[in-house]
């Protein structure tokens, strides 16, 4: 292949993960918490050895880069569970990941486990600020309570605190694969931070029109890559013919 082959290839690729991610999208039009995603591409610039042609010593690529949050708030879903909470603002639950370790989330289910801790809906356990869960007295199941501070409540007092860990560079907060999030470097939020609406969870952001338009955006972008492929391919074919007849 020539270099025209190789560029339209690059954009070709890039135009894949873009369907890839649009896609995933809407798979998550309903899950909890979903914070949509969009793609990040940069130019990549190879410099030509042949110095000879000055408007053809360089050649741009598509470098795919990663993928962004879009960090906007998702509709509150009111549960009639009190015990469920929504995060108000920028900010992730901490829970412990299966396997160990800290992993986030934004899907607000909250429930009790047979031991007493507090869990997400998944059944991994919440942190506190110390990074340790939560644990509910079996006397004081019934008068339990979560405040917009995180605060857990029961019959006796303060339980504890449900952390909230904000991390200032977001592109850094990556799926894992099991509906959890990873990332590093985060900041747990005060209690005066802290902004938690009981009594539901958060919506996905995804908004199907916009995403329904952007994948027919691609799709015409696909098709008219195809087409400039198909030119080519027409170009060099017809130069091969005129060559041959000087043979």
């Amino acid at each position: 292949m020539d270099i025209s082959s190789y560029v339209l290839l690059s954009h070709e690729q890039a135009l894949r993960r873009r369907l890839d991610v649009t896609a995933n999208n809407m798979a998550n039009t309903s899950t909890v918490g979903f914070k949509r995603e969009q793609p990040v591409f940069h130019e990549f610039v190879e410099q030509s050895g042949d110095p000879s042609v000055p408007s053809a010593t360089t050649t741009s690529y598509v470098l795919d880069y990663g993928a962004i949050h879009d960090t906007s708030m998702g509709a509150f879903q009111a549960t009639g569970n009190p015990l469920d909470v929504m995060i108000d603002g920028p900010g992730y639950l901490q829970v412990e990941a299966p396997g160990g370790g800290t992993a986030y989330t934004r899907a607000g289910f909250v429930k009790v486990l047979p031991s007493g801790d507090l869990a997400a809906a998944g059944g991994q356990r919440l942190l506190d600020a110390t990074g340790k869960p939560i644990n509910i007295p079996p006397d004081q199941l019934a008068t339990l309570s979560i405040a917009s501070d995180g605060s857990v409540s029961g019959a006796q007092g303060v339980l504890g605190r449900i952390a909230l860990t904000v991390f200032a560079d977001e592109a850094g907060v990556t799926p894992r694969g099991d509906g959890l999030m990873a990332g590093s470097g985060g900041r747990i939020l005060s209690a005066a931070e802290t902004k938690l609406t009981t009594g539901g969870v958060e919506g996905s952001n995804v908004q199907p029109i916009v995403e329904t338009t952007a994948m027919v955006e691609i799709l015409r972008s696909y098709q008219s890559s195809q087409r400039l492929s198909q030119a080519m391919d027409d170009l060099r074919k017809n130069a091969i013919d005129r060559l041959g007849r000087f043979t």
